[in-house]
C-alpha cells in the first residue's frame, strides 16, 4: 500500500505542478491524461475504504482536492449494473478505468434544445478519456457488469463534490440542478511516510 500511495502521491504533483505553470485546458487534458494512465496501469494503491459499493446507488468517494480547489480526485464505484443520471460536469475530467468496466453514453444539445446521442464508448482497466464543455460535457456512465462493481479515478478541475451542475431528463431535455457532495467522511492519509522513513534510517 505505501508503494501505492507514492503511485497517488505522484499523481497529485504532476497535476499541481500544470496547475502551476497556468497551462490551458487542453494541455491539462492531454499532460494529465497520460499522468492518470500510469496511475491506473495497476489498482493495488486505491485503500479498500473507498472502493466499496452501496447496494442502491453509485458512490463518490474523495481521494484529495487541491487546498486552492483547482482540481480533484474521486474514486468513483458502481455496484453491478449501477448507472448514473445524464449528467454534466461545467469543468474538465479526466477519467481513468480501475477495475471491470464502464460505458459512457454521450449527448449534445441540439438546436432545439433537445439531447441526442453523440455515440458511447467502453471503458476497460486502464483507458483514459475526457469530459469538458469544450470537447463534449453531458454524459451518462453505466456499470457493464451484473456481477461485480467497476471502479474508475476521475480528476475534475474543480472540488467537484460542491459544483452545481445538472441531470437532464432524456425525453423533454429538461434539466434540474444538483451538487453530488461526496460519499466518504474521511480522507486516505497520503502523506504519512514515517515507515519508509524509518526503514531507510533504519530504526
Amino acid at each position: 500500500m505505501a508503494d501505492g500511495q507514492g503511485c497517488l502521491r505522484r499523481f497529485l504533483c504532476e497535476l499541481t505542478r500544470l496547475c502551476d505553470a497556468g497551462t490551458g485546458e487542453a494541455d491539462i487534458r492531454e499532460h494529465g491524461g497520460a499522468a492518470l494512465s500510469r496511475l491506473v496501469a495497476t489498482d493495488e494503491w486505491l485503500p479498500p475504504e473507498f472502493a466499496q459499493p452501496h447496494p442502491a446507488h453509485y458512490r463518490q468517494y474523495l481521494l484529495y482536492c487541491d487546498p486552492l480547489e483547482r482540481f480533484s480526485v474521486v474514486s468513483f464505484v458502481w455496484g453491478p449494473g449501477q448507472r448514473t443520471p445524464v449528467h454534466d460536469h461545467t469543468v474538465w475530467g479526466l477519467i481513468g478505468m480501475l477495475r471491470g468496466a464502464e460505458v459512457s453514453r454521450n449527448y449534445s444539445i441540439d438546436p432545439g434544445g433537445r439531447l441526442s446521442c453523440a455515440g458511447e464508448e467502453r471503458l476497460l482497466p486502464g483507458a483514459v478519456t475526457a469530459v469538458s464543455p469544450q470537447i463534449g460535457d453531458i454524459h451518462q456512465v453505466e456499470n457493464c457488469l451484473v456481477d461485480r462493481p467497476s471502479i474508475s479515478i476521475h480528476a475534475y478541475g474543480a472540488n467537484i463534490g460542491a459544483v452545481a451542475r445538472h441531470i437532464f431528463v432524456l425525453e423533454s431535455g429538461s434539466m434540474k440542478p444538483f451538487v453530488s457532495g461526496y460519499a466518504n467522511t474521511m480522507l486516505p492519509n497520503l502523506w504519512d511516510r514515517s515507515a519508509e522513513v524509518r526503514a531507510r534510517l533504519g530504526i
